[in-house]
């Protein structure tokens, strides 16, 4: 990681909130350079400051795939009890499209038993950006396309359909 994203990254962590802010605001000026403090940022949307976590989630909205090094911290937010944190760490996981094939069974896991709308929504779609790397998720996947929700129904389907099956 380049000095100043490692020194930025770990400004995410500051005791001081204005310090976090202004950090966050600068890593959304970087898009997808800011890609090494992925974890950083996704974590930060669970801060108590609103500002933090607008400015995270909008350098996360620029970021593109993080680095595949980052797969299993990801996968493990994905439990996270700040749906915001399940939410991006499923948008991050689904940019590493086919190489997110590792954290399938947390994506299915999450389609299946997380208890927030959005983060079960956004782990549909990750699997189906993975395509047929996800054919393990199948069941979680068909479960999730006959639920009453339409979005997630329709998120459902269409990553069934990327599978192939």
């Amino acid at each position: 990681m380049p000095a100043d994203i490692s020194q930025l990254a770990a400004d995410l962590n500051h005791p001081d909130p204005a310090v976090r802010g202004k950090t966050a605001e600068q890593l959304s000026r970087l898009g997808s350079d800011a890609r090494e403090a992925a974890l950083p940022l996704v974590r930060a949307c669970a801060a108590e400051a609103e500002e933090i976590r607008q400015w995270a989630a909008a350098a996360l909205e620029e970021l593109g795939p993080p680095p595949v090094s980052d797969l299993d911290a990801l996968a493990s937010l994905l439990a996270d009890e700040n749906a915001d944190v399940g939410y991006w760490a499923a948008s991050l996981l689904g940019r590493l499209e086919h190489q997110g094939a590792p954290a399938v069974p947390a994506l299915a896991a999450a389609v299946s038993g997380t208890p927030d709308l959005r983060v079960r929504q956004r782990a549909a779609w990750a699997l189906g950006k993975m395509g047929p790397a996800a054919v393990t998720a199948l069941e979680a996947l068909k479960q999730a396309a006959a639920e009453d929700n339409p979005r997630l129904a329709r998120l459902a389907q269409r990553a069934i359909d990327r599978i192939g099956c």
